[in-house]
C-alpha cells in the first residue's frame, strides 16, 4: 500500500443533527416501531415520549435504565409529580416498559429501574428495527440531547447546554418535543421535511397535516403544534416563489438540520421553476431525486385555473398539488424562449391532454373536478385514451383492502396513502405470551397481521390450558416455550421452516400425547418435566404381551419357519388388540351408564330442592300467620330487625355509662334505655303515619339511625380515654423518630391509632357486657332451682 503523503486528517465527531440517510432511516424505523407498540394505543404523548427517552438511555450491555423521576420529568418538560402519578402509571399499564420503583419519603416513585420490553425482546435479533447497535444507541441519545436535553452543570465546571426545546416546559411540552423529533427524523440534508400526499384540509395546510399524521392527531391539533414550533424558530414554513412571482407552494424546513449539514434550507427554498427546467442549464439542486422526494418539481402549465379566486383557496400556500409523493408523469414544461409561447402547446386546438399524459393531468390541483381517490386506470387504445378509464382488478383489490382496513381500525401505512392491516415486528405486549413465543420470535416477524392474531389467540388458549392443568399457574408460558424450542430442534432451526403459520398452528403449539395420560407431551410429563412413567409402563406392557404371545405361538405351533412364525405372531397380536378394543368398548358403555345414573341422581336432587324451596315459600308467617309468606312476612321481619337494632343501641349506651361489674346497675340502666329508645322510635313512626307495614319499616330505619348515632358517640367518648390518648402519643413520637420533619404524617398516624384504640375498647366492653349478662342469668337459674 502506498504511504499517504502529508499528515492524516483528524476527524472529530459529527454534529448530532448531521445524520446520513442510513442512520436517519435506522433511527426513524426504531422510533416508529416503539411508538406503534400495541400497548401505547391511546396513551398520552408524554408516555410515548418517555418510552423513546428510556430507549435512548438504555445501556447496550444490561438493557436496564436507572433514572430518577425528576430527571425523567426534566427530559419530558413536565413536573415531577405529574410524571410520578400519571406517566409512570401509564408506562406500567401499557406493558411496553417494566418499571421497578424505590419510594421516597412521601410515598412517590423516585428511583426507577426501567426496561423497554420491545428492545429487550429484539436484542440480538438480526434485522429487527429495535436491534440497535451500541453506536446507534449513542447516536439516538445525542440526537435527543441536542433536541430536548434539560441541560446540566457538571461538578468539574463544565456546562452542557439545553437542547432546542430544553426550555419548553409545561402543558403540551412533551407533544412539541415528540413532534420535533419526528420531523428531524423525516428531514433531509437540506432540512426539508417530506410532506404528506393526498387531499388535505385547505384551512390547515399540508404542513399541518404532515405534523398531524406524524403524531396521529387531528389536523387542528397538528396546526397548533406547528405554530408553537414556529414561535420557537425550530421549524419554518417557507413559501416557494413561482414564475409568476406568487408564493404558491409551501415547504416545511427544520433550519437546525440544514445548518448541521452546512446547508441553508430557507435560502434554497425560493426557486424559479420555469428557468430550472431548461435542459442545458439544469441546477443540481433541482435535479430529480429518489423516490423519497417530498413534492413534484413541476407545476401545472400556466393558464387561468378555475376556482383560484374562490374562498376555498384564499391562502395561496394551501393550493399545493394533490399528488406530492411521486414526480409528475408529463414531460418538462419549457420556457417561452424554447417553445412557441403557447401554454396549451401539445394539446391541439381542442385543449385535450398530451398524448403521453395520464388521467386528470389537465385539471387544476384541488379543483372540484379532481376526484379525491387516486387509482391506476386502464386506458383504452385510441386518440381519446384515458377519457373513460376502467379500474383494473388490482386497483379494485387494493381499494377493498384499504376500505376493510379502515373499517377495522387498522394502523395507517407509512406512505400516508391508505390504511392497511400491518404486521407487528415485536411480540405481543402480554408478558406471558412474550415468554411463551420467545423461541419463535423470528417466525413471528414473518407472519402477516391476520396470522399474528391467530397465532396469538392459539398461544393464549394453550397457555391457559396448561395453567389449568398444572399446580403452579406461572409455569404455562415456560412449558410452551420449552415445547417450541424442542420443535425447532426437531425441524433444524427457524431457517428450515418454510411455512411459519402452518408450522406454528399445526406443529409448534400442539401437544403430542404419546400415551393416554393428558399430561404427556412427547413422552415428557408436563407437571414434573421428567419422563412419562405411563409411556414406560405401556411400552413394558406391550413388550411383555409380545413376549407372551411369542411363547404361546412357540408352544402351540412348534417347528415353524421364520416367516410362518412371524405371521402367526402378528395374527395373535391382532387378536389381542381386538380383544382390548372390545374391553374398552364395554368399559365405555359402562361409563356412559354411570354418567347417566349420576345425571339422573343430580336431577332428582334438584327436584327435591325445588320442592323444598316451594314448600318454604308457601309456609305461613311464624309471627302473624300470613299464608305464603316464606315463614316470615315483611312486617314481622321489620319488627325482628327493629328489636335487634334496639338491643344493639341499648348495649352501646350501657357500656359507656354503667359499671360493668355491677349487674344490678347494668340491668336498671338497660331497662330505662330500652324504654326510652322504643318510645322515641314509636313517636317518630307515629308522626310519619302509614299502614302497619310502613310503620314497621319506618321503625326499623329509625332504630338503625339511633344505633349508628350511639356507636359514633361511644367511639368519641372512648377516643378521649386514657388508653386511646396514650396510644396516640406513642404512635406520634414513633412517627417523628422515623421522619423528624413529617409532622402532618405523624398527626395522621396518631389520629388513626386513636380511632383504632377506641374501636378496640368498644368491642372489648361489649364482650364484657355479654359475659356479665350470662353470669347474671346463670345466678338467677341457680336461685330458681334452689
Amino acid at each position: 500500500m502506498p504511504v499517504q503523503a502529508g499528515p492524516a486528517p483528524v476527524r472529530g465527531p459529527a454534529h448530532p443533527l448531521a445524520l446520513g440517510r442510513d442512520a436517519r432511516a435506522r433511527l426513524g424505523g426504531a422510533v416508529r416501531t416503539l411508538l406503534d407498540a400495541p400497548g401505547l394505543d391511546g396513551m398520552t404523548d408524554a408516555a410515548r415520549l418517555a418510552v423513546v427517552v428510556l430507549a435512548s438511555r438504555t445501556p447496550y450491555e444490561s438493557g436496564v435504565v436507572e433514572i430518577r423521576t425528576p430527571e425523567l420529568a426534566r427530559w419530558l418538560g413536565l413536573s415531577a409529580s405529574y410524571v410520578a402519578s400519571d406517566v409512570v402509571s401509564a408506562l406500567r399499564r401499557s406493558g411496553v416498559v417494566s418499571v421497578e420503583t424505590a419510594e421516597g419519603e412521601s410515598g412517590q416513585d423516585i428511583g426507577l429501574k426501567c426496561r423497554v420490553l420491545p428492545m429487550w425482546a429484539a436484542h440480538g435479533v438480526v434485522g429487527h428495527p429495535l436491534a440497535l447497535a451500541k453506536q446507534e444507541l449513542a447516536t439516538l441519545l445525542r440526537l435527543l440531547e441536542v433536541l430536548m436535553a434539560p441541560g446540566w452543570a457538571h461538578r468539574d465546571g463544565r456546562v452542557t447546554p439545553a437542547g432546542l426545546l430544553g426550555s419548553r416546559t409545561g402543558r403540551a411540552a412533551a407533544t412539541d418535543r415528540l413532534a420535533l423529533l419526528l420531523l428531524v427524523l423525516e428531514a433531509r440534508e437540506n432540512g426539508r421535511v417530506r410532506q404528506c400526499g393526498g387531499k388535505v384540509d385547505t384551512r390547515r395546510g399540508r404542513a399541518a397535516a404532515t405534523v398531524a399524521r406524524l403524531l396521529g392527531c387531528t389536523a387542528s391539533a397538528g396546526e397548533r403544534v406547528l405554530e408553537r414550533l414556529e414561535d420557537r424558530d425550530v421549524v419554518v414554513r417557507v413559501r416557494v416563489r413561482t414564475a409568476s412571482g406568487l408564493r404558491h407552494r409551501s415547504r416545511l424546513v427544520v433550519p437546525a438540520v440544514a445548518a448541521a449539514h452546512g446547508r441553508d434550507g430557507i435560502a434554497d427554498a425560493p426557486e424559479d421553476r420555469l428557468e430550472a427546467a431548461r435542459p442545458e442549464f439544469s441546477d443540481p439542486d433541482l435535479a430529480a431525486e429518489g423516490s423519497g422526494a417530498s413534492e413534484p418539481e413541476a407545476d401545472p402549465q400556466a393558464g387561468e385555473v378555475p376556482g383560484v379566486g374562490e374562498a376555498d383557496w384564499a391562502d395561496p400556500a394551501l393550493t399545493a398539488a394533490l399528488h406530492t409523493d411521486h414526480p409528475p408523469v408529463a414531460g418538462p414544461v419549457l420556457s417561452p424562449a424554447l417553445s412557441d409561447g403557447c401554454s396549451g402547446e401539445g394539446r391541439g386546438g381542442e385543449g385535450r391532454r398530451p398524448e403521453g399524459a395520464c388521467v386528470r393531468e389537465d385539471r387544476a390541483p384541488g379543483s372540484e373536478e379532481a376526484p379525491a381517490a387516486s387509482g391506476s386506470p386502464v386506458a383504452k387504445v385510441g386518440p381519446l385514451r384515458g377519457e373513460k378509464p376502467e379500474e383494473s382488478p388490482v386497483d379494485e383489490r387494493d381499494e377493498r383492502r384499504a376500505a376493510a382496513a379502515g373499517a377495522a381500525g387498522g394502523p395507517t401505512a407509512v406512505g400516508w396513502n391508505k390504511a392497511q392491516r400491518q404486521r407487528r415486528a415485536s411480540l405481543p405486549a402480554d408478558l406471558d405470551l412474550r415468554v411463551a413465543l420467545g423461541p419463535v420470535s423470528g417466525l413471528w416477524g414473518r407472519l402477516s397481521g391476520w396470522q399474528q392474531d391467530r397465532v396469538e389467540a392459539a398461544a393464549r388458549a394453550e397457555v391457559e390450558r396448561l395453567a389449568g392443568m398444572l399446580e403452579r399457574l406461572g409455569d404455562g408460558p415456560r412449558l410452551l416455550a420449552d415445547r417450541l424450542t424442542d420443535r425447532l430442534e426437531e425441524t433444524g432451526g427457524e431457517a428450515l421452516v418454510t411455512g411459519p403459520y402452518g408450522w406454528l398452528i399445526r406443529r409448534g403449539l400442539v401437544q403430542r400425547q404419546a400415551c393416554s395420560d393428558h399430561r404427556c407431551d412427547d413422552g415428557i410429563r408436563l407437571d414434573t418435566g421428567g419422563e412419562c412413567e405411563n409411556c414406560h409402563n405401556a411400552l413394558h406392557i406391550w413388550r411383555a404381551r409380545r413376549a407372551l404371545a411369542a411363547a404361546e405361538v412357540d408352544r402351540e405351533l412348534p417347528g415353524l419357519g421364520f416367516g410362518e412364525r412371524r405371521r402367526a405372531l402378528e395374527e395373535r397380536l391382532r387378536e389381542l388388540t381386538a380383544r382390548d378394543e372390545e374391553q374398552a368398548r364395554v368399559r365405555q358403555v359402562r361409563e356412559v351408564a354411570e354418567v347417566s345414573a349420576r345425571r339422573a341422581a343430580v336431577e332428582r336432587r334438584r327436584e327435591r330442592e325445588a320442592e323444598a324451596e316451594l314448600a318454604r315459600r308457601s309456609a305461613p308467617c311464624s309471627g302473624c300467620g300470613l299464608p305464603d309468606a316464606a315463614g316470615l312476612c315483611p312486617a314481622c321481619s321489620y319488627v325482628r330487625r327493629t328489636d335487634l337494632l334496639v338491643q344493639e343501641a341499648v348495649d352501646l349506651a350501657v357500656v359507656v355509662r354503667a359499671d360493668l361489674e355491677d349487674a344490678e346497675q347494668v340491668a336498671q340502666l338497660a331497662g330505662r334505655c330500652e324504654a326510652d329508645t322504643r318510645t322515641l322510635i314509636a313517636e317518630v313512626s307515629r308522626r310519619r303515619g302509614g299502614d302497619e307495614v310502613w310503620a314497621a319499616y319506618v321503625a326499623q330505619e329509625v332504630a338503625e339511625q339511633v344505633r349508628d348515632g350511639r356507636r359514633a358517640a361511644a367511639l368519641r367518648h372512648l377516643a378521649g380515654s386514657g388508653e386511646a390518648v396514650a396510644e396516640a402519643d406513642a404512635v406520634y413520637e414513633a412517627a417523628l423518630r422515623q421522619h423528624p420533619r413529617a409532622f402532618h404524617a405523624a398527626e395522621a398516624a396518631a389520629d388513626d391509632a386513636c380511632r383504632r384504640t377506641a374501636g378496640y375498647l368498644l368491642r372489648s366492653r361489649l364482650g364484657q357486657l355479654q359475659v356479665a349478662r350470662a353470669r347474671a342469668a346463670a345466678g338467677r337459674a341457680r336461685r330458681a332451682a334452689a
